[in-house]
C-alpha cells in the first residue's frame, strides 16, 4: 500500500460504531491499516482538514459535502456508506418544564444545530416546513457541537435541541427533555446521513489505501448491521454514552453498499428546498466498492 497509517475525522456519535467495530475486531490490521480516529465537531470541521492533508479521510454528512462540492468547487469522494436515519435518531427535544408543546411553537425562538449548512438544517428546516413554518424567518439557528446541546439547552441559551444518539437518550435521561419532533419522517424517513469521505485527490494518490480501507470499513459495517450488541459493546468506547443507556438507545441503519440512488436523494431535497441551485449527479462522486 503506499500509506499504512491514515487519519479519519469522526463524531462521537453512533454513526462511526462500524469504524470502531472494524477496528476492534483487526479487520484494518488484516488489511494492514492503521486507523487514527480524530474527533471532531462536526463536518465542517472535517471539511478544511481533508483539504489540507490533516486528515485523510473524515465521516461526511452527505448534505455538507454535497453543498461544498456546488459552493467551492472542491472535490470530493464517497468511498463507503456509514449511516441511515430510523425513526427516533434525530429528535428535536425542549426541556421538560418548557411551554413548547409542538413544533409550531417554535417559532421566534432558538434551536441547536451541529453546524448551519448541514444535514441538520435539512431536517429541522423540514420538519418546520410541515408545521408550516419558514426555517430560514421563523426560527434562530444556533450552531453547537452535540456534546454542548444539553447543558446549553439546562441553562436556557436555547429553547430547542436538534440532537442524536447517544445524546439524545442521555439528555431525556439526565434532564427528563421532552421530545417535540421526530425529524426523519415523511420526506426524511431512511434517510442516508453520512458517508466515508475522501478528496478526489487522495482517492488518485492512495488507490490501494483507500481500497484497504473499504474492505476493513465493509466488515465493520456489515458487524454493525447484524448484531447491535456489538455496537453497543463500543459506544462507551469513544462517546460519553454509558454501558446502561448504549443497551436502549434508538439506532439507525449502518448501509453495507454505497448506492448511488439512496444518496441522490440528498441531493434532490437540496435543490427542492433551495440549498442547492442546481440538480447535481451523485454518481461521479462515489468509489465503487472492491468487489
Amino acid at each position: 500500500m503506499e500509506k499504512t497509517t491514515i487519519t479519519i475525522g469522526v463524531l462521537a456519535i453512533a454513526d462511526v460504531a462500524g469504524l470502531y467495530i472494524a477496528d476492534q475486531r483487526g479487520y484494518f490490521k488484516e488489511e494492514g491499516l492503521t486507523v487514527k480516529p480524530d474527533i471532531l465537531q462536526s463536518t465542517q470541521f472535517a471539511i478544511p482538514k481533508l483539504l489540507s492533508g490533516g486528515l485523510d479521510l473524515a465521516l461526511g454528512n452527505y448534505f455538507s459535502i454535497l453543498s461544498a462540492t456546488e459552493k467551492t468547487n472542491d472535490k470530493f469522494k464517497f468511498v463507503a456508506d456509514t449511516f441511515q436515519a430510523k425513526n427516533d435518531v434525530f429528535d428535536i427535544v425542549v426541556p421538560k418544564d418548557s411551554k413548547i408543546q409542538s413544533v409550531k411553537d417554535l417559532k421566534g425562538k432558538k434551536v441547536s444545530i451541529a453546524a448551519l449548512n448541514s444535514i441538520g438544517e435539512l431536517a429541522v428546516g423540514s420538519t418546520l416546513r410541515v408545521a408550516g413554518l419558514d426555517p430560514r424567518a421563523d426560527v434562530t439557528y444556533m450552531p453547537m457541537a452535540f456534546p454542548q446541546a444539553p447543558a446549553a439547552l439546562k441553562a436556557g441559551q436555547i429553547d430547542a435541541a436538534w440532537l442524536t444518539e447517544p445524546f439524545l437518550t442521555g439528555v431525556q435521561k439526565d434532564m427528563g427533555a421532552r421530545k417535540i419532533a421526530d425529524t426523519m419522517t415523511g420526506a426524511m424517513a431512511d434517510f442516508p446521513i453520512a458517508g466515508w469521505t475522501a478528496t478526489e485527490d487522495w482517492t488518485k494518490k492512495y488507490p490501494k489505501t483507500m481500497a484497504a480501507f473499504q474492505r476493513a470499513i465493509l466488515k465493520g459495517q456489515q458487524a454493525a448491521s447484524a448484531d447491535r450488541k456489538a455496537v453497543e459493546q463500543v459506544l462507551p468506547n469513544y462517546s460519553p454514552i454509558k454501558p446502561e443507556v448504549a443497551s436502549v438507545i434508538n439506532l439507525g441503519a449502518y448501509p453495507t453498499s454505497l448506492s448511488a440512488t439512496r444518496i441522490q436523494r440528498v441531493a434532490d431535497l437540496m435543490v427542492e428546498y433551495g440549498y442547492l441551485t442546481k440538480p447535481l449527479n451523485v454518481t461521479p462522486l462515489l468509489v465503487p466498492l472492491p468487489q
